[in-house]
């Protein structure tokens, strides 16, 4: 199945947008994108799909608003500005599907949050009923209080529990790459896009693993780990570029193209 008929089929999609996406090149928050992106989001609405969307970007809103703690690194500075960020993250969020009379509802989860199966059972309940009520779920990791024990460590994976949670049709991964290539296209022109994944094992032999990106804590591995754990249950995986203009609805109407990991 191709990537447009994919999204076609599918009803109900979680989208994981990382750092990278939402970020500028000066690493302040990259509101133009978050109205457009809206946009299309509502557009997909439309045509009788449910989204829930996993974003990044508190740490990034948290630097866009205290801009003087950039040079802080201590961990309590870090998760004090996600705390801070988060605020406008959700607020600039809200204002964008305000424009087109959609509501959106927050939810900050942690690694210990999917070990108990009450807390996971509310947080299914709750993601249910606001996507029933035309609400969008925007879901992050709670950085103000996670800590490496108890983290989930990124959002490529966050977003495959919540996609298993939800039971989703569909996961697309934005990030700042067109999906998975042979070798890395920034240093290799002769780099191919593979543009079909079925055996997340055999790819790992084929590629060569990079490092994490700029502004975000995951890099092409935690997106194969991601599509591992949604392969298993059946869930395709779509992986593509962030930065493209009208991504969502290029995807949907096959002008743009990505990995997608299906079996």
């Amino acid at each position: 199945m191709s990537v447009q008929e994919t999204i076609n089929s599918a009803k109900k999609i979680v989208i994981k947008i990382g750092s990278n996406t939402l970020a500028q090149s000066d690493g302040t928050i990259n509101y133009k994108f978050m109205e457009n992106f809206s946009a299309q989001v509502a557009a997909l609405m439309a045509q009788g799909k449910q989204i829930i969307i996993v974003s990044s970007g508190a740490q990034v809103s948290g630097l866009s608003t205290i801009s003087g703690w950039a040079h802080k690194k201590d961990v309590h500075y870090r998760q004090a500005l996600c705390s801070i960020g988060q605020v406008e993250l959700m607020n600039r969020w809200r204002q964008a599907f305000a424009e087109h009379k959609i509501h959106v509802g927050q939810l900050l989860l942690t690694k210990n949050d999917f070990e108990n199966s009450h807390v996971t059972l509310n947080i299914r309940n709750t993601m249910f009923t606001l996507v029933d009520e035309n609400v969008i779920p925007i879901i992050n990791e709670n950085d103000s209080v996670a800590t490496d024990e108890f983290s989930i460590g990124d959002n490529d994976n966050l977003s495959a529990l919540t996609a298993k949670l939800w039971n989703a049709d569909l996961l697309i991964l934005f990030s700042d790459i067109d999906g998975v290539f042979t070798d890395n296209p920034k240093t290799n022109p002769d780099a191919k896009l593979i543009e079909l994944v079925n055996n997340v094992s055999e790819l790992r032999n084929q590629i060569k693993i990079g490092e994490t990106n700029s502004f975000g804590t995951g890099g092409i591995e935690t997106k194969l780990q991601s599509a591992e754990q949604c392969m298993e249950y059946e869930i395709p995986v779509l992986l593509a570029n962030g930065s493209k203009e009208n991504l969502l609805s290029g995807l949907y109407d096959g002008s743009l193209k990505g990995t997608l990991f299906s079996k």
